[in-house]
This record gives structure tokens, sequence and C-alpha cells, in this order.
């Protein structure tokens, strides 16, 4: 059995089995329209970045930020709390700068 046909029959059978009725935005149209508005070749290097497990700058940020949020959170001692707020108010900083560069 080829292998276009090994998977099919996956697929048919999750079907067959309601795997794919419950999902997001089932039923509705997918708007294409950002991505065919992206340059191709923009398109192509994020995914190429994205196959690669490779995230933008903003986006680690992003995690780092949450990451201390919840280690502040979670923190008991008050000299942990000021460290972690500290670098929270450094992460933040350095993610409106990349915002603001992205403007430019």
């Amino acid at each position: 059995m080829s292998f276009d046909k090994t998977v099919e029959t996956i697929i048919q059978e999750a079907v067959a089995r309601g795997e794919f009725d419950n999902l997001p935005g089932k039923g509705k149209p997918v708007d294409l329209t950002e991505y065919f508005n992206t340059p191709e070749d923009v398109r192509v290097v994020q995914a190429m970045l994205k196959n690669a497990g490779m995230v933008p700058v903003e986006i680690e940020l992003l995690q780092e930020i949450a990451a201390l949020k919840e280690l502040l959170g979670s923190a008991r001692d008050e000299t942990e709390k000021d460290k972690t707020r500290r670098m929270l108010v450094e992460k933040q900083l350095q993610f409106n700068l990349q915002l603001e560069r992205r403007k430019r």
C-alpha cells in the first residue's frame, strides 16, 4: 500500500470515529487574506524559521515575561519578589523596545 493510501486510510478512520467533529472553527471558512497579503519571500522565511523551532525575539520575551509573572505570584520571600519584579520590568522594557524597532 502506498504512503498516500495509508495516510488517507488513517484520516478516513479518524473521521469515522468522530475525531474531527469538535474542532474549533468547524464549518467556517478559513480566512487566508493576511497570509496571501504577506510577500512570498517573507512567508517562506517565516515557515523555515517556524519549522526550525525558532521564534521571533518578541515571542521569546513574552514567554519570559509570562514565566516571571508566574514566578512573582508564587514567590514567598520579599527579596525574591523584588528581584523578580526588577527582572520583569527589564524584560517588559526590552519587549517595548523591540516593538518600537519594528514600527520604524
